[in-house]
């Protein structure tokens, strides 16, 4: 009986930790935290708890059927599940191609290496993040590597437009400056296929999960209420105009939460949401999703999460067609 109770046990864990992730996240520093944990971390007893239900003389299998449903919610709450079985979706030659890709400020690679890599992703839109890079002369090498782009940049955010393709006029260039902080955030208005589509490069503050490990919980709280306001502005940025709009970046906020909530009913749904296949990890090492395309107007083709450029994040490429009515 004990071991259908452990298995009892470790589903009303999961299932409270998720909810209190999903609609409890930056009402409180705690849940927050239980937000922002990775969401492997719910699956690392999965393996015991379905072998300790398994141990039994008379070959009865208690719990089993409970370990078995805790571990399936685990692996769903990691994305593991995530159109597992979906086809590969189709490229399209009149797909809009953006890509979004954090540089961690160049201190992994040249920058004669980074920019081949990101002239490889054959891109339309590239939307950098952290391009205050360590070594002065990086930024002149980068953009010199990128000959086929046109820049527009503002504080650690880049936003270079392909030059092959005259179909994306440069229309206007808007520069907010994010609270708390100093970030900026860039919008870029585009023509593209007889509309105005307005692009935001975006890099959100970050909460730091070892600030609340050392005891400093406060930072937390505070990182917190920046976060709160920088989606106000992204509201009030996406609520100035109708029409076709895309926000992608580093939003260092995963597919859940209270703010993740705003920033969808603000700007679409989330591409991976609708294209996307497995969990779609954009920083490896912790198996987190934290870079986001999310849009209006548009229909994602295709989603995929690229090779090592050169960073702890993965760039992160979307295909885009314009929906009928561009709404």
């Amino acid at each position: 009986m004990w071991r259908s109770r452990l298995a009892w046990f470790y589903l009303a864990v999961v299932a409270l930790a998720w909810a209190l992730g999903e609609w409890g996240a930056e009402a409180s520093v705690p849940t927050l935290l239980l937000a922002y944990l990775p969401p492997v971390v719910w699956l690392l007893p999965a393996p015991l708890v379905l072998c300790w239900t398994l141990i039994r003389r008379d070959g009865r299998r208690r719990g089993w059927a409970t370990a078995v449903l805790a571990s399936a919610l685990a692996a769903w709450g990691a994305g593991l599940l995530h159109s597992a079985f979906a086809p590969a979706p189709a490229t399209s030659a009149a797909a809009l191609r953006v890509v979004t890709f954090n540089t961690a400020r160049g201190t992994r690679i040249a920058p004669d290496k980074m920019a081949a890599n990101l002239r490889a992703m054959n891109a339309d839109v590239l939307m950098l993040q952290e391009t205050r890079f360590m070594d002065s002369d990086y930024r002149a090498a980068l953009v010199a590597g990128l000959p086929d782009y046109a820049l527009h940049s503002a504080g650690e955010v880049m936003t270079l437009i392909s030059l092959k393709q005259s179909r994306l006029p440069v229309l206007k260039t808007q520069v907010f400056a994010a609270p708390g902080s100093n970030r900026q955030y860039l919008q870029t208005t585009l023509g593209w296929r007889g509309q105005r589509l307005r692009v935001v490069n975006v890099h959100l503050n970050t909460v730091l999960l070892s600030r609340a490990l050392a005891g400093d919980w406060d930072s937390v709280g505070r990182t917190r209420d920046v976060r709160n306001q920088q989606v106000g502005l992204l509201e009030q940025i996406a609520a100035a105009e109708s029409g076709p709009l895309l926000l992608a970046g580093d939003l260092n906020t995963p597919p859940r939460g209270r703010l993740y909530r705003r920033l969808i009913r603000a700007y679409g749904p989330d591409a991976h949401d609708q294209a996307g296949r497995g969990p779609g990890w954009t920083f490896p090492s912790l198996y987190l999703r934290i870079d986001h395309a999310l849009a209006r107007g548009l229909q994602p083709v295709r989603v995929q999460v690229l090779p090592d450029a050169g960073s702890d994040h993965l760039p992160l490429l979307v295909e885009y067609a314009l929906t009928q009515t561009g709404e």
